[in-house]
């Protein structure tokens, strides 16, 4: 009888059935061991003392858990209990392919993918010596996500090198012995279904009748009754694809046919082949021309009613190809391999730095999954699977050649895109001491030969890389990231940021001399650099947006287009084989806002980077800048009510803050070679740039008495430091020595003072109107200042931890009160809460929140 909820297999408790099939009854279920969800498939109470039934069923499991593959249902465990027999495997949210067909043709883009993935799944099976013999669309899970599962391998088996037959194979004719239908009537194959000997290539026929499902919404082979279809397996060719579809692409109904081929040897000599020319269709399908270009006499073959095709009808149809009548005009599509994506990670979060180990199948990766703080995690390129280094709090920076790991410890959101922790290093084996290295390091990488550390880290009012430690090969107002030595040791590669607080930006180069070079033009957004084995640099940017595809540059400054895929791109590493590891990434950011007189946060998000968030006193009214590639190039400036009322576009640049009347809004246009600071009028009017002075301006805030503006800018040859703008005049005076940083909304309601940060790196209370500035000790380096209350207290938000903490610090006494929490109602792949807008009650608020959901892959095979 079925389980009841709250039943215990083992350590498994029973929650809910989800179905049943031939090879048992599958439940959900809880391991409370790991804290996780799984699918547990259990034998019938009546089937379990089948002494052959019971061992059919664990040969499922024995089999299955052998295989290790994105694309196939992992198997944790089998056991027993009492008299049940299980399975716990890993749990798939989603539907069946069957269920997915069950709506008409599947469109071609998701089809292939789909495909591509399954096909992959039983390369690898395959690969391992183990046939399905039951492949049909019940059995492959379709995640919501769009991931492909082959599920329910309780019809395979092993195949012993001493043997290339599979014996005791049983035929549809069994099916009067319950339990002992070896396939599945309707997709099996030829052989399979006349009792002969089979092997890999049956699978590839069953595979052929589910890829002519998902084409044309019919059954390859249906007929009224079992024997009939039978016989239609073993003598009878299927509708043409063209016939029943007509806008299925030639190369896909080449590949059907050929799967279906009705003698073994016509089919694929290996699956993987098979796997890797549904890939080049895939991904060269946007190349190929209309089915009008295709040539009347592959038409008229297409359409034909009854043919045997195998490699002569295939060779023919790409030779036509090859003349120009073909789909890839004159790409040697079905012969050249094309780069191959092996997933590594599959949990819900952000993925960090990642590296190769010395030996190229170790890999080591920092990740923040389910909205936990960042750790490191090891796994190997073979395997789906990760187990936990054993630093927490941890992020990878670098991996020597000898084995030594670089990682920075306790790192922290400094400012806009920039991190900082405690660089320290550690051995590959994981679980022992860290020595720590130095303290406030961004970036870090290892150079060849015992040549010690470069780093990355702010010295004073300049962002400095050093190559050894203490050695300053370059240093700029801006930031520098992803600083990665050439193998040679002989350079270093890094991206170049202009503007704080923005990840716009270009590779530049600097020799052991420190002679700089920019390779690049500037990018709307520039993350992630790795050397190649030829000395090139590999980079991943976009020039408009933030999807970024992947680049490579010669030291000549010779660019070259990579790969560009849907998502985000980011490079970490290549070994010196050429495999590349990268980030594929859906990266957002948003505003939540609870306005006035709602219990409920509405979502205020308007494109794809909602960021440089302020608030009107009255919560009415939100101002923010588009920054991603809804944004365009330059950036766009956006007034938005906290109602939900659409989004009215104010112009170009990065947003700084509204007016203290609501009038203007203050905006940079930052992504030129001359900065400009610009008004906005929120109502009628035109925009109002404002002089430069001879400054290259950062960072600008209001003044609260809406007369001056207090902004950051750098004099040519010098460090950044503070000016006020005295918006009637136009003329701008200096305030403080080089080397102090404007914090956003950091001027006092009464318009005297400014929290600012110090070239010591600690923060203080400025005086606007002259006099020495006061230390505030009790601002921490993850604190950062959102506001003011109306009595002089100041507003603080502790970065980096969920849910983010607001405390007011009261400047005369030093004491800090805690306030206010608030965290967004799904916290995965959250990586903080950056600007938060507060009235002075505190009863209405809008933040800005970055959302990163990544997954990390192996790339092989990309020239």
């Amino acid at each position: 009888m079925p389980l009841s909820p709250g039943t215990r297999l083992g350590p498994y408790e029973i929650a809910a059935p989800i179905g049943a099939g031939g090879m048992g009854e599958v439940y959900r279920a809880r391991d409370e061991r790991l804290k996780r969800d799984v699918a547990v498939k259990v034998l019938p109470a009546e089937l379990a003392a089948d002494t052959e039934r019971r061992t059919r069923f664990e040969r499922e499991a024995r089999a299955a858990s052998g295989l290790s593959h994105p694309n196939i249902l992992t198997i944790y465990d089998i056991g027993s209990s009492d008299s049940t027999v299980y399975i716990a495997m890993e749990l798939v949210e989603g539907q069946t392919l069957k269920d997915l067909i069950a709506a008409g043709p599947v469109p071609t883009k998701k089809m292939l993918d789909l495909a591509v993935q399954i096909a992959e799944g039983l390369a690898a099976a395959h690969a391992a010596g183990i046939v399905h013999r039951d492949l049909k669309p019940q059995n492959v899970m379709v995640s919501k996500h769009g991931y492909a599962k082959i599920l329910d391998f309780g019809l395979a088996k092993l195949v012993t090198p001493e043997s290339d037959e599979l014996s005791g194979q049983q035929t549809a004719a069994d099916a009067t012995r319950p339990g002992m239908v070896m396939g599945t009537v309707g997709y099996m194959s030829p052989e399979q279904a006349s009792g002969r000997p089979l092997d890999f290539r049956s699978d590839q026929f069953s595979f052929g009748s589910i890829l002519y499902e998902m084409a044309t919404g019919k059954r390859a082979f249906e007929r009224g009754t079992t024997a009939e279809t039978l016989t239609a397996i073993i003598r009878e060719e299927p509708a043409p694809v063209a016939q029943l579809n007509p806008r299925v692409p030639a190369p896909i109904r080449w590949l059907v046919e050929r799967c279906l081929s009705k003698d073994p040897e016509d089919r694929f000599g290996t699956t993987k082949d098979l796997a890797r020319d549904l890939a080049s269709v895939r991904d060269h399908l946007s190349d190929a021309p209309v089915t009008g270009e295709i040539s009347r006499e592959i038409a008229a073959a297409a359409a034909a009613p009854t043919r045997r095709v195998g490699r002569t009808a295939l060779g023919i149809a790409l030779l036509a190809a090859g003349l120009g009548a073909g789909l890839f005009a004159g790409r040697r599509v079905w012969f050249t391999p094309l780069p191959s994506f092996h997933q590594l990670t599959f949990r819900r979060g952000e993925v960090g730095g990642a590296r190769f180990a010395p030996d190229g199948q170790t890999i080591l990766y920092s990740a923040a999954w389910d909205g936990r703080p960042m750790e490191i995690f090891s796994t190997r390129t073979d395997s789906s699977e990760s187990r936990p280094f054993g630093l927490a709090d941890a992020e990878v920076l670098a991996i020597s050649r000898t084995g030594e790991l670089a990682v920075s410890l306790h790192r922290r959101l400094l400012s806009g895109f920039v991190r900082t922790g405690t660089l320290a290093q550690t051995g590959l084996a994981g679980g022992g001491a860290t020595r720590d290295v130095l303290e406030d390091v961004q970036w870090a990488d290892w150079a060849p030969e015992g040549q010690g550390l470069a780093v990355v880290r702010d010295v004073g009012a300049r962002n400095r890389l050093e190559s050894p430690i203490g050695k300053v090969l370059y240093e700029t107002t801006g930031w520098i990231s992803h600083a990665r030595v050439s193998p040679r040791g002989d350079a270093v590669a890094f991206l170049e940021h202009p503007v704080q607080g923005d990840d716009g930006g270009s590779v530049a180069i600097v020799n052991r001399s420190g002679g700089k070079k920019t390779l690049t033009g500037l990018f709307a957004t520039a993350a992630g650099l790795a050397w190649s084995p030829e000395g090139d640099i590999w980079f991943t940017a976009a020039p408009i947006g933030n999807n970024r595809a992947l680049y490579s540059v010669t030291a000549s400054g010779r660019t070259r287009l990579r790969a560009r895929v849907t998502g985000n791109l980011t490079i970490h590493d290549i070994f010196r084989d050429g495999r590349l590891l990268m980030t594929q990434a859906i990266e957002r950011q948003g505003i939540s806002a609870l306005p006035p007189g709602e219990q409920k946060e509405r979502d205020l998000s308007w494109l794809d980077w909602s960021s440089g968030l302020d608030m009107s006193a009255d919560a009415k009214t939100v101002l923010f800048t588009e920054s991603g590639s809804g944004g365009g190039e330059g950036y766009s400036v956006y007034l938005r009510k906290t109602d939900g009322s659409p989004a009215v576009r104010l112009g170009e640049g990065s947003t700084y803050g509204l007016s203290p009347d609501g009038r203007w809004a203050l905006g940079i246009r930052a992504l030129t070679s001359d900065p400009q600071m610009v008004l906005y009028p929120t109502g009628a009017g035109e925009p109002r740039p404002l002089p430069k002075n001879g400054l290259r301006v950062q960072n600008a805030n209001w003044v609260p008495d809406g007369k001056r503006i207090l902004f950051e800018a750098a004099e040519p040859g010098h460090g950044a430091r503070l000016f006020l703008l005295d918006l009637e005049t136009g003329r701008s005076r200096p305030v403080t020595p080089e080397g102090y940083r404007l914090f956003t909304a950091s001027v006092s309601p009464d318009s005297k003072l400014a929290v600012v940060g110090g070239p010591d790196r600690r923060v203080y209370a400025y005086p606007l109107e002259g006099g020495e500035p006061t230390a505030l000790p009790t601002i921490g380096p993850l604190d950062r200042v959102v506001g003011w209350s109306a009595d002089r207290r100041i507003n603080l938000l502790r970065l980096a931890e969920l849910p983010a903490r607001i405390s007011r610090l009261d400047i005369a006494t030093g004491r800090v009160e805690p306030w206010k929490q608030i965290v967004p109602a799904d916290a995965a792949g959250v990586s903080g809460i950056g600007r938060v807008c507060l009235t002075q009650d505190g009863a209405s608020y809008a933040y800005n929140y970055t959302r990163v959901l990544s997954d990390l892959y192996v790339v092989d095979g990309l020239k």
